[in-house]
């Protein structure tokens, strides 16, 4: 699957404690903190503390139903949409601008001519590992570092970072989709906690479709950015928290309050590392995030939703370990993969499906 490691700069993962691409805090009261543009970085490992570890929870009952696999599939919305993809590289529309950027899975030949990808307005060149460091070229003219998109109704700026993305992961509108019908749908307005929330456009999904939202990311630039983005889409008196913190020591303090969320979604890296010296590592962490998760739940929750990039295993390995946490809950877990169909120069005419990241979610029924 697609390697994004830490996707440098703005969800910066948490310790044991789990927060977004690596920037863990101390318990404190909750924070909001408005910087640029987030530039995420890659630290070495360090030693995991212990403190705030808890068991996990001995679960009975059966395992929830499945569907698997499921292929979640995106041909864009609003300002984005992938024009072409190959040699490793993909071609695509970000409102005005045609961007090229590395992309190892497209093992293809283009369909489109090269004239067609050698005219484009940037173009990410350098570290070709997901997590690398690189620059843009602008083969026409210089350009700003930030400007306005639009993705379901909201609002934000798409910047060029150093580490090649643009903030925003387009693969996850299936999700955010299906999050705003939920939200719409519901009846009282819905509880919405949303981990590594990065530059939180799926935040402002949620709480312009009407849900009381929860951001929650531990790379205070990263906030900064989702600020900035509310501001951008005038949505300042929409109810969402800020919170600048390490997620795995939120969601712990979270669960010994008694905090209860309707839809949770939470998109972790493999690895993160935050400034006091917390480390994630996905593949040790994951069963005690998942496990706090399903305890704040409410008890006529929606959905629980994970996705996982940069791992070297099957879908199966998070799905199997979803149903193993949802035991007892009843309802249905599927996975699979998300995926990005090509849509042409207009993006009207699809072509092949480019595999993003794995998946797997947790639905009532």
């Amino acid at each position: 699957m697609k390697h994004r490691e830490s996707r440098p700069g703005a969800k910066m993962a948490a310790g044991p404690s789990g927060g977004r691409r690596a920037e863990g805090r101390p318990v404190k009261p909750e924070k909001t903190t408005a910087k640029a543009a987030p530039a995420r970085e890659q630290r070495p490992p360090a030693a995991v503390p212990a403190a705030i570890e808890r068991p996990l929870t001995a679960r009975n009952g059966d395992r929830p139903a499945e569907r698997v696999p499921v292929i979640l599939e995106s041909t864009g919305a609003g300002d984005f949409h992938l024009i072409d993809s190959g040699n490793g590289q993909k071609l695509e529309q970000y409102g005005p601008y045609r961007i090229v950027r590395p992309e190892g899975q497209a093992l293809w030949q283009p369909s489109l001519p090269a004239h067609v990808w050698e005219k484009v307005d940037a173009v990410f060149t350098g570290d070709m590992d997901e997590e690398g460091t690189g620059r843009w070229r602008f083969p026409k003219e210089a350009l700003g570092e930030t400007w306005p998109l639009n993705l379901l109704g909201v609002d934000f700026f798409g910047r060029f970072t150093s580490f090649r993305h643009v903030g925003v992961f387009p693969e996850q509108i299936v999700h955010w989709n299906w999050m705003k019908s939920q939200v719409e749908n519901s009846g009282p307005p819905l509880k919405v906690l949303n981990l590594f929330g990065y530059t939180g456009v799926a935040s402002l999904v949620a709480a312009a479709a009407g849900a009381e939202v929860t951001h929650v990311d531990a790379s205070k630039k990263a906030i900064g950015w989702a600020r900035e983005n509310q501001a951008l889409g005038r949505m300042e008196k929409l109810p969402i928290r800020w919170i600048c913190e390490d997620a795995m020591k939120f969601i712990l303090r979270e669960e010994r309050r008694g905090s209860q969320y309707d839809i949770i979604l939470t998109d972790p890296p493999k690895f993160g590392r935050g400034p006091n010296g917390e480390v994630w590592h996905l593949f040790e962490h994951l069963p005690l995030m998942l496990d706090i998760c399903r305890e704040i739940l409410s008890p006529k929750a929606l959905g629980l939703v994970l996705t996982a990039y940069s791992i070297r295993a099957s879908f199966y390995s998070i799905h199997e370990l979803m149903r193993e946490t949802m035991r007892g809950a009843g309802g249905v877990v599927e996975s699979g993969e998300l995926v990005i169909r090509e849509a042409g120069l207009d993006g009207k005419i699809p072509g092949r499906a480019l595999s993003t990241s794995l998946f797997s979610r947790w639905v009532p029924k």
